[in-house]
């Protein structure tokens, strides 16, 4: 008997607690579940999920270690977590890095941004090789694609020195790869034990040959796994492609030996009968002999998409749907419209990784996600309870979490729950335990609020509530960002929480129509059955889009679609079966976006481009090159006959609809909804007929999860689907006689998230790179008064410092604003930080009355003065900086003033001597992106008055404040209790021109208020460092923010309980005259340095921005414009040391090494990138090892970036820290100062070497080399100290993770966001 006579499908899905499987034969579909690991009854889940399907459809026993005959069964597929695991638990292969000589660091850099802006002690990933070949070779590209001239280099070639590369751009051999080194080097890794190995070279994706000759000597030397990042990733950039080939040696061997032990338990002749599949990150099944660790990552969950797409979308009706998989240790979101989408860059498992994968996000932890009460607020999560010990309920004294909520509301019920808990884990959910727990929670709750009390189960319920707005707001987030309208969906629900929560959180969204398969809470086994066999070429190119590049690169498509046939024949897919998808990767030139854009059959992929762009960005610039920069082709095909899944719209048209009597119910169980316990019927779906209507409140209930069907839905039963759809439900009023800690948390969510669409619109809208793509912006909401109430913090030095702007506009324009009126500002003396930070004010009416006020604040590129880019390092007054704007209405009577920003743009400089701007259609744009991006948020507002009424939002925008404020007094009353033998808190520290910065600290230990008084600061600078007194507030924020350790809300409240007296013309408060432009980088890093040292619990961080700008072109003596560029970066550093108290902890900490730090977060230029852009080698960038001040605690070392450039440009040099050491603490040593230094190119074979200042202005020459070393972080404490002198005591309780496996596009949004300034 053959697979072909009588064929068994079988499809697997190994989760982290359960293995789900689903087989299927003749018209026969059946599935059930297995603990994944059972070590006391069998080896490999997968084989006795196998075995128990044969034992069944044979009706002969077999015994658990028997070789398992496949002869019946046509397929298995496979989806796993072992790579995930491996990747999240650090317990892969034993690998080696060969990379480029000068970068061995670059991996452990990165883009130099840190995940979390305001935790002291950095943690990042860290990197997966045990060791680093540094290979003598490099390349590099003599031409560079910013140059006016158009110059490609073509007239070097001579393929010898000069060579093209795969994209047909010219590369220079600058030193061949010497093989005798890198075969001794490789030799003594192999000695050591390594057998795995990934090759990074720097433009090894487009100049490939040294990667292949490196990778042959390593298989010849015996490598069991050579991972080449061309043939792992052929695009550009090093940092991302690197990380994937690492990541992809690290898994490879662990998935090889997962799939020999599998392979191990069948018969020898199974691919006589059987094909053996797995489930890749892509959504697509390959054979197991191609089946490797970079595409594994995602392979369950991708299952789930595959699934809810498969079983929820509708080719005709072509409503879009959101996929939501809530499990018991993650919920993961994803969008479905007729094709799938995918992710090219992703963070998954922490690592930021670059391959095709389904954008899956995830956006909370699950049912695991614990619950808090904290300053007057209910928090779910991010912390996880994780499968161990778990929720309260699981029997292992675990914390309040989702789940408990659930059954202590009656939406669990323990009786038809899987009895699988306790240490023999033989045991029920534990109720019991679980009210006792919400109880004594309700004690502490009620306690704090006594006028106004809750029982146990309304506390409970809040925590859902709070949950489901959380998990609701990403979900708004996937699909706004990429510009469609959320109410247009239907939300299909899966995994083993899914349903409990799907209708509250449609409900939110104002999504009417939940679907719910069958096979929902095992959807990721069933979508892998449901999965085609998919192979996929992708390579890079260089071209701009025209026709003909089009038609060139289309025949190169056929070529890859050759491949792809290959590959899928030689895996069983039927060739009839077989089709493709061809993609183009295209972007803008200069711009940092890329879209892949899917061939349709007009062949207009340029057309298909604006108009993708125009839905994601809101705007297309018609008359900018559009580049293409890789060629992707996705082939598919089936291998067996699949079944087209039933159309559940279909279905519900035609179904005979039955209202049920009560005969069908169970049993009737108490649900607790909003209107308190009601009575609610409960079903099992397998009993309920087609066509059943059940009408709310009901559970619908299977072997493996529960539906909650709420009081304002109906559930109609179709033949493979629960499809619930909800009514338009009016919300009860929210009292406003007492602050209820639900809707505080309920409305500090909205009030947060209308900020943040803020942010979104803005950044769509904008059309210049530094508002697009660094994110160098911040939108927030203040009340009437200019006080802030929530903010979207892209940018931490913008913390607090708009606030100062919008009150002195609401006092200067007083009773002159009325409705549809615009405010602009940008003046230092007003509230502002520096003049290319611009704000645009818009005051919120309602009923006639400002009510609220939003801001948006953008760092625009050019606004004229002195230098190009208005950044000048010689500047000595406002005036020289460009475009100073104390009060201006941009709209006034709904119209738009272009007058007056020729007056402010342009004339206004020119009479102080200086250039206008240089590029004012970009600042209109941008200044009117802002105005929509106010918009976005007035509109938002008074959605929510309409909602609520003007009263109760008012009211809980006043309390929200509050929540910020308690938190902030807590800290500093517990800190004065603590240090009361050092109050007052006193520092000094210096910047390099010999300004000090000095702070004296008064806390009441009563009322948790302070005094920070800066008298003793020096005078304002001669130079350009002076820092707005706004930048002050901003860094005091930023401060508490960082000490408090805790998620709480941005706003006013941070500062209420604090006084700031700042000295008038004094360095951080200074005369309107004075020039600001690097204070709001540089003072902002000594400032924050200041009040860290006052609190005395970290050392030094390096404390300087390391800022550096180049390019050409400008304004000539002539006055006339020379066309050129203009770059800019910020190096990172090394962190401070010290200690950190969180949950009870008390931690110390080594300083991060190569890293951003305190006010800054920007990401750095990948190498390739900036070598393919602008005339400049690379030579070295890599740690500065020895510069972290030794200490109980080390501070982190600097780093060293040396950069040669192949032609003449000018150098504005922007640092500090270079005379003045990064102080130690406590015995501490300091860290190393930073140095400047310009090699000076005289000969062939002289450097003329010359230390340079802190700041300069330079002109380079072609060969000149600039080399930056970055401070490092100081010491904390002797190296002698022992931890029971600092009382240190990690590790004596138990510490609750973050569950977050893939960021998806929302984690992008998110990543960008946190490291924008």
């Amino acid at each position: 008997m053959t697979y072909l006579d009588n064929g068994v499908e079988i499809s697997i899905d190994r989760g982290g607690t359960f293995t789900d499987v689903i087989y299927k034969y003749g018209n026969t579909e059946e599935a059930f579940k297995l603990l994944s690991i059972d070590p006391s009854n069998y080896r490999d889940a997968n084989i006795e999920g196998i075995r128990r399907v044969l034992e069944k459809l044979t009706n002969k026993d077999i015994p658990r270690g028997t070789k398992l005959d496949t002869s019946i069964i046509s397929s298995i597929r496979l989806g796993t977590t072992v790579a995930t695991n491996a990747l999240l638990e650090r317990k892969g292969a034993k690998i080696g890095l060969v990379t480029t000589k000068g970068f061995k660091d670059l991996l452990h850099i990165g883009d130099q941004s840190r995940p979390d802006l305001f935790a002291l002690n950095i943690v990042k990933p860290g990197v997966l090789y045990e060791r680093v070949i540094e290979a003598e070779e490099r390349v590099t590209m003599p031409a560079f694609t910013v140059d006016p001239t158009g110059y490609d280099a073509r007239d070097l070639l001579d393929n010898k020195r000069f060579v093209l590369g795969e994209t047909k751009e010219v590369f220079e051999i600058i030193e061949q790869l010497n093989v005798n080194k890198l075969t001794e080097d490789l030799q003594e890794l192999r000695k050591e034990g390594i057998e795995s190995i990934a090759i990074v070279f720097i433009h090894g994706f487009n100049y490939q040959e040294h990667e292949k000759l490196a990778g042959k000597i390593a298989q010849s030397l015996g490598f069991t796994n050579v991972s080449l990042s061309h043939e792992i990733l052929p695009v550009i950039k090093t940092v991302s492609r690197g990380q994937s080939t690492t990541v992809d040696a690290y898994v490879t061997p662990i998935i090889k030996e997962y799939i020999q032990n599998f392979l191990s338990g069948l018969r020898e002749d199974f691919e006589e009968h059987t094909r053996i599949e797995f489930m890749q990150s892509d959504g697509g099944l390959c054979s197991w002999r191609n089946f490797s660790g970079l595409k594994s990552l995602l392979s369950g969950p991708a299952g789930g998409v595959v699934g809810a797409a498969k079983t929820s979308y509708d080719a005709v009706k072509k409503i879009p749907v959101i996929g939501f998989d809530m499990g018991g240790t993650s919920t993961d979101v994803s969008r479905y419209a007729g094709e799938f989408e995918f992710s090219f860059e992703s963070i998954t498992a922490g690592i930021k990784i670059a391959a095709p994968q389904l954008d899956i996000n995830t956006v909370a932890s699950g049912g695991g996600s614990i619950l808090f009460y904290r300053n007057g607020a209910f928090v779910v999560g991010p912390e996880s309870a994780g499968a161990h010990p778990g929720p309260a309920c699981y029997r292992k004294g675990g914390p309040l979490t989702i789940t408990d909520a659930n059954l202590f509301t009656g939406r669990i019920i323990p009786e038809y729950f899987p009895k699988i808990f306790g240490e023999t884990e033989d045991q029920p959910l534990d109720y019991e335990i679980t009210k006792q727990k919400f109880e004594q929670l309700a004690e502490i709750i009620n306690k704090e609020n006594p006028k106004f009390t809750k029982t146990a189960k309304e506390i409970a319920l809040g925590f859902l509530n709070v949950a489901d707005f959380q998990m609701a707001r990403p979900i708004r987030d996937l699909t706004d960002s990429k510009g469609h309208d959320v109410t247009k969906h239907v939300l299909a629900s899966f995994g083993g929480a899914g349903g409990q929560h799907a209708a509250s959180i449609a409900e939110i969204l104002k999504i009417r129509r939940i679907i719910i398969h069958k096979h929902s809470s095992i959807l990721s086994a069933y979508g892998i059955s449901l999965a085609s066999v998919v192979s996929e070429q992708q390579e890079p190119v260089a071209l701009a889009y025209c026709e003909q590049s089009r038609n060139s690169l289309l025949q190169d498509c056929e070529r890859l679609k050759l491949r792809c046939q290959d590959q899928l024949q030689k895996q069983r897919v039927q060739i009839d079966t077989i089709s493709f998808e061809t993609y183009f990767n295209m972007g803008y030139k200069g711009s940092d976006t890329r879209i892949m854009i899917q061939q349709d059959n007009t062949n207009d992929f340029l057309e298909q481009f604006y108009k993708k762009h125009e839905l994601e960005f809101a705007f297309n610039d018609l008359e900018r090159t559009v580049l293409i920069s890789d060629i992707r082709v996705r082939g598919s095909g089936e291998a067996s006959v699949v079944q087209a899944e039933r159309s559940p719209f279909q279905d519900y048209d035609v179904v005979e609809r039955i209202h049920l009597s009560n005969k069908f119910a169970i049993s009737t169980t108490s649900v607790y909804f909003g209107e308190g316990d009601l009575p609610s019927e409960v079903y099992f779906l397998d009993k309920l007929p087609v066509g059943a209507v059940i009408t709310g409140p009901a559970l619908i209930l299977d072997a493996n999860h529960s539906i909650v069907v709420s009081p304002s839905s109906t559930a109609t039963i179709l033949p493979r689907h629960v499809v619930i759809d909800l009514k338009s439900e009016k919300k009860p009023p929210v009292s406003t006689n007492y602050v209820d800690p639900i809707q505080l948390s309920i409305f500090a969510n909205r009030f947060m998230s209308i900020a943040d669409d803020m942010s979104r619109t803005l950044q769509k809208i904008s059309i210049s790179a530094n508002i697009k793509e660094r994110l160098d912006y911040s939108c927030a909401l203040f009340d009437n008064e200019g006080n802030l109430t929530a903010n979207a913090p892209n940018v931490p030095v913008h913390l607090g410092s708009m606030s100062t702007a919008i009150k002195y506009q609401l006092d200067y324009w007083k009773n002159d604003i009325k409705e549809g009126d615009i405010l602009c500002t940008n003046s230092p003396s007003v509230g502002g930080t520096h003049l290319p930070d611009i704000t645009v004010i818009s005051p919120v009416f309602i009923d006639g009355t400002i009510q609220f006020v939003v801001a948006a604040r953008a760092h625009h590129s050019e606004i004229g003065g002195s230098s190009p880019g208005s950044s000048s390092s010689y500047a000595r007054d406002i005036f020289e900086e460009g475009a100073n704007i104390e009060a201006w209405k941009i709209v006034s009577n709904g119209k738009f003033d272009y007058e007056g920003l020729v007056k402010h743009f342009v004339e206004v400089p020119r009479e102080h001597g200086v250039s206008g701007t240089r590029n004012i259609d970009d600042n209109i744009s941008d200044l009117k992106a802002q105005i929509a991006s106010n918009q976005r948020g007035i509109i938002l507002l008074k959605e929510l008055f309409e909602e609520y009424g003007s009263e109760t939002v008012l009211f809980y925008m006043r309390n929200v404040k509050k929540t910020a404020e308690l938190a902030v007094r807590d800290f500093l009353r517990d800190f004065a209790i603590k240090n009361t033998k050092r109050l007052p808190l006193t520092a000094i520290d210096y910047m390099d021109d010999g300004c000090k910065i000095q702070v004296k600290i008064d806390i009441n230990a009563k009322d948790g208020s302070a005094v920070f008084d800066f008298h003793g600061t020096s005078l304002e600078s001669y130079s350009n460092l002076n820092a707005p007194r706004s930048i002050t507030y901003s860094t005091v924020i930023y401060v508490l923010r960082c000490l408090v350790n805790l998620e709480i809300p941005l706003n006013q409240g941070c500062l209420d309980p604090c006084t700031i007296i700042l000295p008038e013309n004094s360095l951080i408060n200074p005369s309107r005259f004075a020039a600001v432009c690097a204070g709001n980088g540089m003072t902002s890093q000594r400032l924050t340095d200041v009040l860290f040292r006052a609190f005395g619990l970290t050392s030094a961080t390096g404390g300087c921005m390391n800022g550096i700008n180049f390019g050409t072109g400008g304004v000539n003596s002539k006055g006339e414009m020379i066309k050129g560029f203009g770059y800019t970066e910020t190096i990172g550093q090394g962190n401070c040391a010290g200690i950190v108290e969180k949950g009870g902890e008390r931690i110390g900490f080594h300083g991060f090494s190569g890293t951003q730090t305190n006010m800054t977060n920007t990401k750095i230029t990948d190498p390739e990138v900036l070598e393919q852009r602008y005339p400049c080698l690379l030579l070295h960038y890599g740690i500065r090892e020895n510069s972290g001040g030794k200490g109980k605690w080390n501070g982190g070392n600097g780093l060293i970036r040396e950069i040669k450039f192949t032609s003449p440009v000018h150098v504005s040099l922007v640092t500090q820290r270079r005379v003045f050491e990064p102080w130690g603490i406590y015995g501490g040593e300091p860290g190393s100062k930073g140095e400047n230094y310009l090699g000076r190119n005289r000969s062939a074979d002289i450097i003329q070497w010359i230390q340079l200042p802190s700041l300069a202005e330079i002109e380079i020459k072609t060969g000149d080399i600039l080399k930056i070393l970055t401070p490092g972080g100081g010491g904390f404490g002797k190296p002698e100290d022992t931890d029971e002198y600092w009382g240190i005591t990690k590790g004596h309780k138990k510490q609750f993770g973050k569950n977050v496996l893939c960021a998806g596009s929302i984690g992008n949004s998110k990543d960008a966001a946190n490291s924008s300034q």
